[in-house]
């Protein structure tokens, strides 16, 4: 099966993708209206807007350093995942979404990166958990706010997983653990963007290692935008081998003619004749 993500809502009703995904919460901090016809997407602890206005959101390293977009690693700002009130936010936001459509997509859930976050109230709570390790206790804060989510979402949750999948390395490096995350996830999207897709090997080795790696069903994100119609065919024709479904991000039509291209390509050659 194909799938589109994207922020227009006309392109939903494109008949050539099986599933759609709309953006209604952006790392912007841009809202948009549910759709009913879509799974909702929502940028969790990744907020431009939100950060901005009250820079008390900021996750901060053991230097004092926050998490912002304006640093090296970071391409947007992100939100420290124990910040009460912005998660209750979140969560209703989350809410509303399966009140229109009852799949939700969860974005950018975690920790940003391995040293983030110190905060005081990180550091509080870590000191009062039942964990010694750090990296346990961020885990336990990130698969409780998940097992919340479940609880407001009836039909099919997706996740968005950062795309290495050597073992431990995205619970290492965000706090989210999919193994442990299993319960409530329905299916994982894993985004391999990639700005020209000249070539497809390694593309291959990641979707190969998420295969050894998850039990949950995954699906890949392609980047579709600008992307050469024939080398974005040859990725999708990887992609597929591996993942449950392929999804093409944010340009709808080049992702239409991709598909459009591939259907041809396989119907050459064949004889409808009388035999």
């Amino acid at each position: 099966m194909y799938g589109v993500v994207t922020r227009n809502e006309p392109e939903l009703d494109w008949s050539e993708f099986d599933r759609t995904f709309f953006e209604a919460k952006s790392v912007s901090g841009r809202a948009a209206d549910p759709q009913p016809h879509a799974v909702n997407m929502v940028s969790c602890f990744a907020d431009n807007a939100a950060t901005q206005a009250n820079p008390d959101l900021l996750p901060v390293d053991d230097e004092g350093e926050p998490a912002t977009r304006d640093r090296p690693y970071f391409d947007w700002s992100y939100v420290c995942p124990t910040h009460p009130e912005y998660r209750e936010g979140l969560l209703e936001t989350i809410a509303d979404c399966a009140a229109v459509n009852g799949d939700v997509r969860l974005d950018d859930v975690g920790f940003p990166r391995q040293e983030y976050c110190r905060c005081e109230r990180c550091a509080d709570q870590f000191r009062e958990s039942e964990y010694e390790d750090r990296f346990d206790w961020r885990a336990s804060v990130i698969e409780e706010f998940v097992a919340e989510a479940r609880e407001r979402v009836p039909g099919r949750l997706y996740l968005t997983l950062y795309p290495d999948p050597y073992p431990g390395h995205i619970r290492e490096r965000t706090g989210v653990d999919p193994r442990a995350l299993d319960e409530y996830v329905d299916e994982f999207v894993v985004p391999i963007y990639d700005m020209a897709y000249s070539t497809t090997y390694w593309l291959e080795i990641l979707a190969t290692g998420f295969v050894d790696e998850l039990v949950t069903p995954f699906s890949i994100e392609l980047y579709a935008v600008d992307v050469d119609i024939d080398r974005l065919a040859k990725a999708t024709e990887v992609a597929e081998a591996y993942a449950k479904d392929v999804l093409f991000g944010y340009d709808a039509s080049n992702a239409r003619a991709t598909l459009r291209r591939m259907d041809a390509d396989s119907r050459e050659g064949k004889s409808f004749g009388p035999e």
